[in-house]
Order: structure tokens, then C-alpha cells, then sequence
């Protein structure tokens, strides 16, 4: 269950292209930090909401100053246009903020079978890559990932943008973060 979400796009209006113009209400795209979800959500009267503000959604509703409630779960393909091209930069903060908890895949990422290594389901990275990752665990930052291997600049980008394709195509045989 997702507690916070990030702000994909504000709509006070509603969506433009509703079958219901007389009564449109206004709506909020969110993604959730933990199981990268992404929310159709009711905002609170009044409350401002931008772009990239983290939100509480959990069940706590006296802690909730921003979001009402979550309408529903959406695809990618529901989104608007702005909130698809916002996608990136928040899954970059994201990853960033939670820098511990993707460090971690990285020094625990095993083998998915014999002959395939769930590092390299992440785009851009190949087996030289990969087993210079493996051979110079454990890290403890991504910096240091960074010092320890030459060829392997910003570590975090990679692990978005896997993000970023589990969320686009949801018939992924083999998924690390999205569920």
C-alpha cells in the first residue's frame, strides 16, 4: 500500500477530453514512491497542488492536506502528455531520494536463471558492465559506485529508466520494481 505519491499533473478542471462536460471534476495524476503505482486522485478543495509535490495518500485521512482520496489505479497510456513527459524527472527524484534502498539492488541483484542476470534487464548495461558491478560490491553510494568503476556514470539514471519502462509496458516478462 502506497503511503506517498509525487504529482504527475494537475488538472482543477478535470480532463479535457471527458465524456461529462457539465460536471467535470478536477483531478490530480500521482505515482506512488514505494510500488510505482499511478493514481487518478481526488484533490482537497482549495489545496494548492504543483507539479512534483510529494503527497500524502495513506489511510491517516487527518494527515491528508492535499489528496482527498485515490479514485483509481491508471495505465501510462491514460495519462495526459504532460504528466507521461513529468514521469522521468520524478522517478530521477525518486531514485535519489531513496538512494539506500536501490543501492541495495545493486549489491543483492542476483541471476534471474543460468544463463541471464537481473542487471542486465537494466537498459544500457551489458555483461562488461555487469560483472564489474558484481566484482566490486559491496557500495554503500552511488558516488562510490561511481569511483569504483570508471565506465559507469550515474548510476541512478539506469535504475529510472527501468522504472520508466516497467511503468510503460506492462507485458514485461521479468519485473524489478513495479508491481
Amino acid at each position: 500500500m502506497e503511503d506517498y505519491a509525487y504529482v504527475l499533473d494537475v488538472l482543477p478542471e478535470g480532463r479535457p477530453d471527458s465524456k461529462r462536460r457539465f460536471r467535470r471534476e478536477p483531478l490530480v495524476y500521482g505515482l506512488g514512491i514505494e510500488e510505482f503505482k499511478i493514481f487518478d486522485m481526488q484533490p482537497v478543495t482549495g489545496a494548492a497542488i504543483n507539479i512534483g509535490d510529494k503527497c500524502y495518500i495513506g489511510k491517516e485521512t487527518e494527515e491528508r492536506t492535499q489528496i482527498d482520496h485515490v479514485r483509481a489505479r491508471v495505465n501510462f497510456s491514460d495519462l495526459t502528455h504532460t504528466a507521461q513527459s513529468e514521469l522521468s524527472f520524478v522517478l530521477d527524484e525518486i531514485v535519489k531520494d531513496n538512494e539506500e534502498k536501490f543501492i541495495q539492488f545493486y549489491n543483492h541483484a542476483g541471476p534471474i536463471s543460468r544463463r541471464y542476470h537481473s542487471l542486465e534487464l537494466i537498459p544500457g548495461l551489458g555483461k562488461k558492465t555487469m560483472n564489474l558491478i558484481v566484482r566490486n560490491r559491496p557500495y554503500k553510494t552511488f558516488k562510490e559506485m561511481e569511483e569504483k568503476i570508471s565506465s559507469f556514470r550515474n548510476p541512478e539514471k539506469y535504475l529510472s529508466q527501468r522504472i520508466e519502462n516497467e511503468i510503460r509496458e506492462t507485458d514485461q516478462k521479468y519485473r524489478l520494481f513495479v508491481k
